[in-house]
């Protein structure tokens, strides 16, 4: 397994941390919602379905190293 570099490990929390932040927001409640690394990778996965895989804006590692 490779290690990510400082960087790499940067982007994956600004990505994970952009979605958890977003989730709260749409939250027409404001009920507290825990950090649930399962959820916010379902998200994250449609998100680069279509950034990477229908849009071809980056490759899949600029999105989510």
């Amino acid at each position: 397994m490779q290690n990510l570099s400082e960087d790499e490990i940067t982007r994956q929390d600004f990505v994970d941390n952009q979605i958890y932040e977003l989730v709260k927001r749409l939250n027409p409640l404001r009920k507290e919602i825990d950090w649930d690394i399962e959820m916010i990778g379902d998200i994250r996965d449609t998100i680069q379905h279509w950034l990477v895989d229908r849009y071809k804006m980056v490759d899949e590692f600029e999105f989510y190293p």
